[in-house]
């Protein structure tokens, strides 16, 4: 399967954004789905990540409650709705797939990757 992620942008802090990661060449809700992101000079974090039912999902304490993981089965998309942006969640956005049904924290976990997205959240 290939990931392509898009949807980042610019924007101002406590604004809201969507982005979306669509899977080619393959069924999303074979996929356990996560979200990572990765500022400058950082490593790569987690963001959230969906289980193959596409209903439970997991977060970040940083994101959570801000952020929601969703999936569309005929879009073949998984979403990351982001609201109540902050400065700090400024990044490069990926995504990333396993065929394993289980919602990895890590980035060893995924075998796919999406090509990532720019969100900058001004202050």
């Amino acid at each position: 399967v290939q990931l392509q992620a898009s949807g980042g942008g610019l924007v101002q802090a406590g604004a809201s954004l969507t982005l979306s990661c669509v899977a080619r060449g393959g069924t999303v809700s074979s996929y356990t789905v996560a979200w990572f992101r990765q500022a400058p000079g950082k490593e790569r974090q987690f963001v959230g990540a969906l289980s193959m039912n596409g209903v439970t999902a997991v977060y970040s304490d940083s994101v959570k409650g801000r952020f929601t993981i969703s999936r569309d089965d005929a879009k073949d998309t998984v979403n990351l709705q982001m609201n109540s942006l902050k400065p700090e969640d400024t990044a490069t956005y990926f995504c990333a797939a396993t065929y394993r049904n289980s919602a990895f924290r890590t980035t060893s976990g995924y075998e796919h990757w999406g090509q990532g997205t720019q969100v900058t959240v001004s202050s």
